[in-house]
């Protein structure tokens, strides 16, 4: 039994004892939440498929329920409470051999893989989390969805992702956010199994690590002016520290938001001397660039919004000899650049990335819960090298482009019922990789027990 567990199963049988204080009760919430996913990814280059042994079409459609129970805290100096999270994914349709499951993938684009490399019927999982409150202190034990520029938990598919280890929030300092944790093991989005954690690069079945430290915190130096810093460490992978700057200024009729941030990563144990545990990069000289984690990257993102309309547009630069890292085991993950976008990250050894995006809000023509919106991004001067060693791309770029349309019903019987379109496109001139476009359906709807 690791020591999270250990942990966790002390202060559950603490709470069973004093559960039926006062506050416990009272202040829980029961949620249900449904969302039916349907996703296609059209690999438009042929012969690219050809030469990997990918498939030419990836597609998936099935029905997730998450139900959560959120408890309030017992009375005292010391307050405690647990919370739960129950996931089930339901297949619907994953036949014909489309899941997007690979040979070292752990599972499909959606559902975990079969041995034959077949979709399951279904996966579940759940999760419970043990807490304790003193004052404005927070510590939260078992599972977890960290969100914060070095940690953050993706849902872009059925079911989130979630987390297993320990931390700690403080807001006892006014204007001033304190956190800290530690994560062993991750479930990914398309799994009811926890895994070690690694990178992208890395071949995530021999080269991985159980030891995520993360630190940091905002301080709020006015009502519009916010500043950061978070600190990341992936034993045996990377260090990353993080600054930012976020501010409103409120200019004629709209409100401009400028939000700056700087990444600077770099290698860690047998990050710097073990092929299995590098990175993707620009490393001449070693098999398809892999190497040691070495990244700067840079952005400012800039957007002004005014009477529903919101302008936007942005920068980036990927400075270095390995792409930007983040936590990523390989079966999705997400990350806290400007340019996470449907398909793409933007963030490869040396690439520049230029983004413009625009959104409206139909509730100004009074249609509420109505919303659309666009992102377009280029990257360039990506430099790749291919298996044997040299450099076998120089000078490349791609481009993305993202539409997103939703309507959430605002009031009556179907109240919180969600639509969404998802619709991208990429195109790359870089050596190996695949055109895309890819469609995402998604129904959602919210149901208070609690």
């Amino acid at each position: 039994m690791n020591k999270s567990t250990l942990a966790l199963a002390v202060a559950v049988g603490v709470i069973a004892q004093q559960a039926g204080a006062a506050g416990f009760i009272e202040d829980s919430k029961a949620t249900l939440g449904l969302r039916n996913f349907y996703i296609n990814t059209d690999n438009r280059d042929s012969a690219a498929k050809t030469a990997s042994g990918v498939q030419n079409k990836n597609e998936e459609w099935g029905q997730g329920f998450d139900l959560r129970f959120i408890s309030g805290y017992t009375q005292g100096t010391v307050g405690f409470g647990i919370d739960a999270i129950g996931l089930l994914g339901v297949r619907l349709d994953s036949g014909g051999g489309t899941n997007g499951a690979t040979a070292t993938s752990y599972g499909g684009t959606v559902f975990p893989s079969k041995s034959n490399g077949e979709a399951v019927d279904n996966f579940s999982s759940l999760g419970l989390t043990a807490k304790a409150k003193i004052s404005q202190t927070e510590l939260k034990l078992g599972t977890l969805q960290p969100k914060n520029p070095v940690i953050v938990t993706n849902d872009g598919r059925l079911l989130p992702q979630t987390w297993q280890g320990g931390q700690i929030t403080s807001g006892e300092i006014k204007d001033l956010t304190l956190v800290a944790g530690q994560i062993e093991a991750v479930k990914g989005r398309n799994s009811s199994n926890n895994e070690n954690l690694s990178i992208g690069g890395a071949n995530a079945r021999v080269a991985n690590s159980n030891k995520f430290y993360y630190a940091g915190g905002d301080y709020k130096i006015t009502k519009d002016l916010t500043a950061q810093y978070y600190y990341g460490n992936l034993e045996d992978f990377y260090k990353q520290h993080f600054l930012g700057l976020v501010h409103n200024w409120a200019i004629g009729p709209g409100v401009l938001k400028s939000d700056f941030r700087y990444f600077h990563s770099s290698d860690d144990g047998a990050n710097n001397n073990t092929a299995a545990y590098f990175g993707n990069g620009n490393y001449v000289g070693n098999v398809s660039g892999k190497g040691p984690i070495d990244n700067n990257l840079y952005s400012g993102l800039f957007l002004y919004t005014v009477e529903g309309h919101t302008f936007g547009g942005g920068y980036q630069v990927s400075n270095g000899s390995s792409d930007f890292p983040w936590l990523n085991q390989g079966d999705g993950s997400s990350n806290y650049t400007i340019t996470d976008m449907q398909i793409q990250k933007f963030g490869r050894a040396g690439e520049k990335t230029w983004q413009a995006r625009y959104s409206y809000d139909f509730a100004k023509v009074g249609l509420p819960g109505l919303t659309a919106g666009m992102v377009y991004l280029r990257g360039s001067d990506i430099d790749t090298v291919g298996s044997n060693r040299r450099e076998n791309g120089n000078g490349n770029s791609e481009w993305e482009r993202d539409f997103t349309i939703g309507y959430v019903i605002p009031e009556g019987p179907a109240k919180n019922l969600g639509f969404m379109w998802k619709n991208a496109t990429w195109r790359n001139d870089i050596p190996g990789q695949r055109d895309q476009d890819e469609n995402r359906l998604i129904v959602s709807y919210s149901i208070p027990l609690l």
